[in-house]
């Protein structure tokens, strides 16, 4: 649970915010802060990148509204900054989604980082993996959403403070790597 006081859910539909999150190193800037508070310093050593850099992508998730500063402490002369996430929960509705972001790049980055974390955990095979190929109908595929939908909600409600961190990676889309349906025989 994060150090600081933060909304339950935000809805992300701006275009400016849905390019803000669209940056891979943003993105993984927005997750980390979901943990806690961080600093920039903080920031570029869990990133390994430059001090420099990260300061950059702060600014502009907090020019977008996403993070915000949290609290501040005196070092030496300086005051450094503590940044936050706006909201324990992201939800991205881009219907006025911003041209490079079309085409599901956004989910793509997502995914994308979905499957470095999995590689850099170590994920063994015993862990729940699945991608599927399935016609559906639409009203099954609303239905699913509300179910995907409440279950990341679930997730968020179970989080314990003393557990380990895991994390879960869904995308429901419609797919381009498709056979036509049989023919009937004759």
């Amino acid at each position: 649970m994060p150090d600081y006081e933060l909304d339950e859910v935000y809805t992300v539909e701006d275009p400016a915010q849905l390019r803000a999150l669209a940056d891979p190193l943003r993105a993984r800037i927005v997750t980390l802060l979901r943990q806690r508070a961080a600093s920039t310093t903080e920031l570029a050593g869990v990133l390994e990148a430059p001090k420099g850099t990260v300061g950059h992508h702060l600014k502009v998730l907090e020019k977008a509204g996403l993070i915000r500063v949290v609290r501040t402490r005196k070092v030496r002369a300086l005051t450094e900054k503590f940044y936050g996430r706006v909201a324990r929960l992201f939800v991205l509705k881009g219907t006025d989604t911003p041209e490079e972001l079309r085409g599901g790049a956004l989910t793509a980055m997502m995914l994308r980082q979905a499957a470095d974390e999995a590689t850099a955990s170590g994920a063994a095979e015993k862990d729940l993996s699945a991608f599927v190929h399935v016609r559906l109908a639409p009203k099954d595929l609303a239905r699913f959403q509300r179910r995907v939908n409440r279950l990341v909600a679930d997730l968020h409600g179970s989080e314990d403070p003393a557990g380990d961190m895991h994390a879960l990676a869904c995308a429901l889309f419609p797919s381009s790597v498709v056979l036509p349906p049989r023919a009937p025989d004759a």
